[in-house]
């Protein structure tokens, strides 16, 4: 069966994104905690998704935040619209002086080398994309009037605050009502739900939004803590890629939420911080569509991997309608996306095409 979406020709969007936009500054090779200088980037679980599919996939893209408005607010704006991501749906809130009500995130994060891993440290209380409320937003508008064939949000921006589950909820639910696919990428962060009311708040969230979501993505920990799945399988299968347990806890989402389409998620064994295992599975219809594992793959930057994982499974979804290829463009998409710093693809589609195609990492001149 193949994957369809409201007709390109009706909608002004393909695909749509809701969700925070923090400034990420890197250290390079260095540390946080030691760093003379950074260098500077935009980047959000939900914004790389729409960005990703705008400069690698060509899509037309927007994404749905919110600002403070100061210098920071404008250097997040300037990324976004390098990145060719409309900007029309951002909020800009008056910014107080010192950022005590209302402020732009902060995101610093080093890269991790061999046998030291990645290490994010986010600064992100009061910031302007917590504070939008149910209402803030004319989603009847979007959705009902200007069309929209695709919308992605995800648990990141659903536990920055009290009121951000609400927003995510109103957004879905009108999305579904004018036959917009929507996608949920789960993204347990334990540090976010810790204020929140931990695990128990974590599930109640997220199972309130699942049965409005087409295409459900997330990794085994995600599908654990937010959703309560689990893997099936003794202690030798869950250190391998253990299909027949994934298979088991697909089989137990979709009975619990038959709303699900398309369940995906990335596979990865990490053997350093430089070197890992990479590959991705989908399921629609029943059946689990598996991408070849690359083994000893080197990582340059892996934050943001599984976001362009989700652009190139949207893209696939969307414009081929076909999951088999669907999680191989994902898979060689966030494949891409390691090898270069920042949150945010550097991919071209020709690059993903080659890599979907067997190609070499052989010099091109």
């Amino acid at each position: 069966m193949q994957f369809t979406t409201k007709d390109a020709k009706n909608c002004r969007y393909d695909c749509v994104s809701l969700g925070e936009i923090m400034l990420r500054l890197d250290p390079g090779e260095g540390r946080i905690k030691s760093a003379r200088q950074f260098n500077v980037w935009e980047g959000g679980g939900e914004y790389n998704v729409a960005r990703g599919l705008k400069r690698c996939f060509g899509l037309s893209t927007a994404v749905a935040t919110a600002f403070a408005d100061n210098e920071i607010g404008k250097l997040l704006e300037d990324f976004v619209l390098q990145g060719g991501v409309d900007t029309s749906l951002i909020q800009w809130h008056e910014f107080d002086g010192s950022g005590v009500t209302v402020r732009n995130g902060l995101n610093f994060t080093e890269r991790g080398f061999g046998i030291r891993g990645a290490l994010g440290t986010v600064d992100r209380g009061h910031t302007a994309a917590s504070r939008i409320k149910p209402g803030d937003i004319d989603w009847e508008n979007l959705f009902g009037r200007q069309g929209v064939r695709w919308f992605h949000t995800g648990g990141i921006y659903a536990a920055l605050s009290e009121t951000t589950p609400e927003v995510v909820l109103q957004a879905v639910k009108i999305a579904k009502k004018y036959g917009t696919i929507v996608s949920y990428d789960l993204n347990y962060r334990p540090s976010l739900w810790k204020s929140r009311g931990g695990l128990k708040a974590c599930r109640e969230v997220n199972r309130g939004i699942a049965p409005y979501v087409d295409v459900m993505i997330g990794n085994e920990e995600d599908f654990t803590a937010c959703l309560g799945f689990e893997i099936a399988g003794n202690e030798e299968s869950l250190k391998k890629l253990n299909i027949e347990g994934y298979r088991q806890m697909i089989n137990d989402a979709v009975d619990t939420y038959p709303n699900f389409k398309v369940i995906a998620t990335t596979l990865r064994t990490v053997k350093s911080a430089t070197v890992n295992s990479w590959g991705a599975l989908c399921w629609m219809d029943g059946k689990i569509y598996e991408t070849t594992m690359r083994n000893d793959m080197e990582i340059m930057d892996r934050v943001g991997g599984g976001d362009s994982f989700a652009s190139g499974l949207i893209y696939g979804l969307m414009e081929l309608g076909d999951p088999a290829l669907a999680v191989e463009y994902g898979a060689a998409h966030g494949a891409l996306a390691m090898t270069t710093p920042g949150d945010t693809s550097m991919a071209s589609l020709s690059e993903v095409t080659h890599l979907v195609e067997g190609g070499s990492a052989r010099v091109v001149r």
